[in-house]
């Protein structure tokens, strides 16, 4: 492989803002595997967020990349799965998996897309350099002819259309929406994007915590949802805290402690069976490798109020935010039936040329 931009590259990132700026490019935000397509000839490689390459854990990407992108580029942009008409982001995860035989089964199962939103290089031109209007003119007739799996994603310099995509996209599983200054040249791992991504909040139990890695206090709160059966199901974490904060919630939380957990309602986590029929803590994970998942267990009596983004299937797909601990709620009150559900969007309409771009 030559080319004028080489892997592995750092995909440019976004810092994350309230509101819509003003005077910029926008994009809906996907909710996949961020990846840096490099295509040589018939040398295609496909470099993840942190560099490290995903070629393996998507032949079928492979196939359709060396068909339908330009004969030497560099391209940015997403790895999504879509189904039911709306991405999938536990379908994603499970592609990493060391066994190529399940990787390429999945592979014909679930098949995989990619969202094209940027472009590095064409021919022999580095584009890094060059501002994100020119470089979006030149990705639009690069993939004037691409067709499905290959996509290229919508965008528009019209905030008010931006906003529309917002409320309505989300309903299809995406993410927010991500704003570019037009002039803007392509940094590696540098933050000059925004991203404005969907905020809840839910009222949510306070099951039990992990221990920081650095020490004896607290890392992340383990939170939990009441299903309609009363089940109580881990549902995510909540970890940013101050360090100062982090040793106060240990003291905090001691009255809470059990010494006997089999009276908690998550006291099989460590049993891998127990975790096929509920959401437990510390499932097993391709992605957790030898971390350590153990878990102090408290009686899951204190609620407390977080900030989300948006569900994945029964749990949050990020890590929440606290915002206050809810004295006045009980925690039988805590269940599903409180979240918020967007209104459905077929991702087919957000993936269709007329759903994309607006001057």
């Amino acid at each position: 492989m030559d080319l004028p931009v080489m892997p592995p590259v750092k995909p440019m990132l976004a810092k994350a803002v309230k509101t819509i700026p003003p005077g910029m490019q926008y994009e809906a935000k996907w909710d996949g595997f961020r990846a840096i397509v490099h295509r040589d000839g018939d040398e295609v490689v496909i470099g993840s967020r942190t560099g490290k390459p995903l070629t393996r854990y998507f032949p079928e990407l492979v196939e359709v990349l060396r068909d339908r992108l330009p004969g030497r580029c560099v391209v940015d942009g997403e790895i999504v799965i879509a189904h039911g008409g709306r991405l999938d982001f536990d379908r994603l995860t499970e592609r990493i998996h060391p066994a190529d035989s399940r990787v390429r089964m999945l592979a014909e199962r679930t098949p995989a897309s990619f969202v094209a939103f940027d472009l590095l290089a064409l021919g022999d031109d580095a584009l890094l350099d060059t501002p994100l209007g020119e470089r979006r003119r030149l990705l639009e007739e690069a993939l004037a002819g691409a067709r499905p799996p290959v996509h290229l994603a919508p965008a528009t310099t019209d905030p008010a259309l931006a906003r529309e995509w917002f409320e309505t996209y989300e309903g299809a599983g995406l993410d927010g929406v991500v704003a570019k200054p037009l002039d803007l040249p392509y940094r590696p791992d540098a933050r000059l994007m925004y991203k404005i991504k969907h905020e809840r909040t839910a009222d949510v139990v306070v099951a039990g915590f992990r221990y920081h890695k650095s020490g004896p206090v607290l890392g992340s709160l383990l939170l939990g949802l009441h299903d309609a059966d009363g089940v109580l199901q881990h549902v995510g974490v909540c970890a940013a805290f101050p360090m100062k904060r982090r040793e106060e919630l240990v003291a905090e939380l001691e009255p809470l402690r059990m010494d006997d957990v089999s009276g908690h309602p998550w006291a099989r986590w460590a049993q891998e069976e127990a975790h096929q029929g509920a959401r437990l803590p510390g499932a097993p994970s391709r992605w957790s490798g030898k971390k350590d998942l153990s878990w102090v267990a408290l009686r899951p009596e204190r609620v407390v109020e977080v900030a989300y983004d948006h569900m994945e299937g029964d749990r949050f797909r990020h890590t929440a935010q606290f915002r206050r601990w809810r004295p006045d709620r009980s925690p039988a009150s805590c269940t599903y039936a409180q979240l918020e559900e967007p209104v459905r969007y077929d991702l087919d309409e957000v993936l269709s040329p007329s759903g994309g771009t607006g001057g």
